[in-house]
């Protein structure tokens, strides 16, 4: 067995205890590891030592957190249950340990490796580059390991709950105000300052007084409706339990930490362990992973990108890339088309960046270069212009020749296929499909088209170029639409359809969002801009037979191009959809079928004529590409536990009923030989 915890006591008497997982590039605890834990800890304690600190040996940081893929060998809650008081048993150990003891913190720290950390009575993070964050709120589930407890008792209820209830991380220096750690020290001197801390150990951080006020029972209520109050507006509690699971277990117990606060703890997540979200968000995960893997980050050295077409799509590509790191220059007809996305961009970089001194350097990346005059030195090119056939021709014809040797010749063309467009180019095979989602900074995924002639070093340098920007790359056939365009063009068109039948645009996008969609198909719609969804519609009635709403061509043809226009379906102010929720009825069963069973019967189509090599990338893909409800695993995930005989009789009935756009694909028969005819 390789051990993963080393420890060694120095000269002054200080124990130093590494992490460092054999087999792995981080560090993860699964309940081997926490096993493992506890032994050095007792061996530890054996030795009575001044002060303990545990620290990673990774360079990648302290450790990521759970071993998620265990996650999927449970049984049942029982099995969760044992696994979750083990881990509680070893945090408890070192919470008790009677000399002072330090997580010693660089790069990530998550889930149960903070909750580790929360564990040790201090915390340094290296300056620069640690991040913590209690993050299983994302996989259905909630801190387990005694974090539900200390991070209140270390925090207060205010600042834990945004820890947990959000799920994302904070930087070292967000987390020295909270009181998360206790000292920021540098990069090169980390073991130095550990020793000199645990020599001169300070006080342990107090949360501040208002805390103590809020755990008074009478106040806690309040907090409490709240809190749930603020998540009714984001998350609906049937479809994700666990943030309201952390917030009932605060009311219960506040800050007590007795037996009884722990083993509800641990009971609550248990449960949530073994519900259909927590499995279907822990799928949803490792999906996310497997995307990852698809492409790898070190392949290729790409440093310099060329973006044509300054309008929403290229401009935001181009800042995206400049965000990441790499010199990228920003191509159109005239300086006003471009002068935006720049604007743009700056705006970008001060929402991400934190420090005045990396803004100006991803705006100093960023330039205008209405003559192409980069295109030479590029090591990828992107062509993201709109959606015309001839144009885009024309413009890789101009380009193909002034092309560096190996570089990427990339379109980002929503509903094209690579055939046509790639026909007159000396090397058809060099054109690959680099589809971005908007909003570009959002979205994670990247659809990788290729067709059957695209030269498996092209895909692969696509593949490479996708991780290295931080985007999921999923490969698709080249086809109609691709695999996101294809099933989500039914859904929007269904929307619009009904919608011309006289049901409130709001009624529409309230029975999609009770579904669990994050948004509803219609402001969905004028998110994308109805300009691209039209194009899409386009291609799709020639290529499809499908037919084209006309209320989706009048839109266009009134200049109502959706969001980004401040007029489309809805009005806009100041980016936000204006809803009249008292149009919005209940939403009945039928409607909600209406719109979910044409996305539905389209993905069995792409599954049929393989655009995606698998199921798991299908579901990736429309999850990552359409924020189809994640807690429902994917639409194939979705399929297979409501029955795919049930979904084939409700497209049959829809059939009947409204006619041939909802007939069941051949594809429902290969499903599962359960769907009979």
């Amino acid at each position: 067995m390789h051990p993963h915890w080393s420890f060694e006591i120095d000269s002054d008497r200080l124990a130093w205890l590494a992490i460092d997982h054999p087999e792995s590039g981080t560090n993860t605890l699964s309940r081997m590891v926490v096993q493992e834990l506890g032994e050095r800890i007792r061996e530890i304690a054996a030795q009575s030592p001044r002060g303990l600190v545990i620290y990673s040996k990774k360079k990648s940081g302290f450790i990521a957190g759970a071993d998620i893929k265990e996650f999927t060998t449970l049984k049942n809650a029982d099995d969760a249950l044992h696994l979750i008081r083990g881990g509680q048993q070893v945090f408890s150990e070192i919470e008790r340990l009677p000399f002072p003891t330090v997580a010693l913190i660089h790069g990530f720290a998550m889930g149960g490796g903070l909750e580790l950390a929360l564990a040790c009575r201090y915390r340094l993070a290296v300056r620069g580059s640690a991040r913590l964050g209690l993050p299983e709120v994302k996989l259905g589930i909630h801190p387990g390991f005694g974090g539900t407890v200390r991070s209140v008792r270390l925090l207060g209820v205010q600042s834990a709950m945004r820890l947990m209830l959000r799920g994302e991380p904070v930087h070292g220096e967000t987390a020295l105000k909270m009181g998360l750690v206790d000292r920021l020290v540098d990069g090169d001197n980390t073991h130095a300052a550990a020793r000199d801390f645990l020599l001169h150990p300070p006080a342990p951080h107090h949360p501040p007084f208002m805390a103590a006020v809020l755990e008074w029972s009478l106040a806690r209520s309040w907090v409490a409706r709240r809190l749930r109050g603020e998540l009714r507006r984001h998350v609906r509690e049937e479809f994700y339990p666990a943030p309201y699971a952390i917030v009932a277990l605060w009311e219960r117990f506040g800050k007590s930490g007795s037996p009884a606060h722990y083993e509800a703890e641990a009971h609550s997540i248990a449960n949530l362990m073994s519900s259909p979200t927590a499995r279907n968000l822990v799928r949803v995960f490792l999906l996310q992973d497997h995307l990852k893997g698809l492409g790898k980050k070190s392949d290729l050295e790409l440093k310099r990108v060329h973006v044509i077409g300054a309008g929403v799509m290229g401009g935001d590509i181009a800042a995206w890339c400049a965000l990441k790191g790499y010199t990228v220059s920003l191509q159109d007809r005239e300086s006003r088309f471009v002068e935006p996305a720049l604007i743009r961009a700056r705006k970008l970089f001060e929402r991400r960046l934190h420090t005045p001194g990396e803004i100006e350097a991803a705006t100093r990346r960023l330039e205008m270069d209405l003559e192409g005059r980069n295109v030479p030195d590029a090591d990828v090119v992107i062509e993201a212009i709109f959606e015309n056939l001839d144009a885009k021709k024309a413009l890789y014809a101009s380009l193909e020749p002034r092309l560096k040797p190996g570089a990427l010749l990339a379109t980002n063309t929503s509903s094209i296929r690579l055939e046509r467009l790639s026909a007159d180019l000396d090397d058809p095979g060099g054109l690959v499909g680099v589809h971005f989602f908007n909003p570009v900074a959002k979205m994670p995924l990247v659809e990788i088209v290729r067709t059957a002639g695209t030269h498996a070093e092209s895909l692969t340098r696509a593949l490479s170029f996708a991780r290295q920007i931080d985007r999921l790359p999923v490969p698709v056939q080249s086809a109609p639409g691709f695999l996101v365009n294809r099933v989500l063009m039914p859904y929007l068109m269904e929307a619009m359809l009904a919608s011309m039948e006289g049901i409130p645009y709001e009624s529409i996008d309230e029975a999609a969002l009770r579904f669990g969609m994050p948004m509803g198909p219609v402001e969905l719609a004028d998110t994308v801009g109805l300009d691209v969804a039209l194009s899409v519609a386009k291609v799709f009635a020639q290529e499809l037979n499908k037919p084209v709403p006309e209320l989706l061509e009048q839109r266009v043809q009134a200049g109502m191009l959706g969001k980004k226009t401040g007029r489309g379906f809805y009005r806009y102010r100041k980016g936000k959809a204006v809803k009249d929720h008292s149009r919005s009825t209940l939403s009945h069963t039928d409607l909600q079928d209406r719109l979910i069973l044409p996305l539905l019967n389209e993905v069995v189509v792409c599954r049929r004529e393989k655009i995606v090599e698998n199921d798991d990338l299908i579901d990736a893909g429309v999850i990552f590409g359409t924020g189809f409800a994640p807690f429902r695993g994917g639409p194939l995930q979705y399929i297979r536990e409501t029955g795919p005989q049930s979904i084939y009789e409700r497209l049959r009935y829809f059939e009947e009923r409204l006619g041939e756009r909802f007939r069941p694909d051949p594809g429902w028969q290969d499903l599962l030989p359960t769907v009979t005819t």
